[in-house]
């Protein structure tokens, strides 16, 4: 066995356990973890594949801004876990039913898989653009900030302005609400909202 077969290995089965223990963990924040454990290991497999721009996505995004975010929803949130577990309880057996009918589906496919003909799996990189040398990640700089520049900057609007439209769907302006006023801080007079007391040593502020 290879150095590249044992780490394939390695990364293999610790997403696979990171995934079970996501699932089964009575902890809500262990199950973030255990989550975070399958980003990384998968970002290892994606590098083992030539894939580091892949990889990179998966730690910065997934790992740094997703499972980061869940976890602090996850301790901030004050939710009943025992009653949550409770009612999903009630719908493990159509759970197992749905799990089983997936898994057979997956063994009728894989049980017929079969290699078009004409495909050669081949071990060699795949082509990169020219001028991009052997990195993948120089290629895909190339393609999408040359060949398809104007269609990444559309795509990057269309986020804008969904952001945007969905900022503006739910926020609702209530009125039983206190809300911050900036300038009426900024311009209210000290000496009229604050008032200071001497109070002498051992004696405490009289109301």
């Amino acid at each position: 066995m290879t150095v590249v077969q044992f780490v394939f290995y390695l990364f293999a089965l610790t997403l696979l356990v990171g995934g079970i223990f996501t699932v089964i963990s009575k902890s809500p924040v262990h199950s973030v973890l255990w989550l975070i454990l399958s980003f990384l290991s998968g970002a290892g497999l994606m590098v083992l594949l030539g894939a580091e721009f892949v990889a990179m996505l998966l730690i910065i995004v997934y790992v740094g801004a997703v499972a980061v975010l869940f976890l602090f929803v996850v301790m901030m949130l004050d939710v009943d876990f025992a009653e949550l577990r409770a009612e999903m309880a009630k719908g493990l057996p159509l759970a197992a039913l749905i799990g089983l009918v997936l898994i057979m589906q997956l063994a009728m496919a894989f049980g017929a898989w079969e290699i078009g003909g004409g495909v050669e799996m081949l071990d060699a990189p795949m082509a990169t653009p020219e001028g991009a040398g052997d990195h993948n990640t120089a290629a895909l700089g190339l393609l999408l900030y040359d060949k398809y520049f104007v269609l990444f900057q559309l795509a990057g609007l269309i986020l804008l302005v969904a952001m945007i439209g969905a900022i503006v769907l739910t926020m609702r302006h209530r009125k039983d609400i206190k809300r911050q006023d900036i300038l009426a801080q900024m311009y209210r007079d000290p000496a009229k909202t604050m008032e200071l007391k001497d109070i002498k040593p051992g004696q405490g502020l009289a109301e």
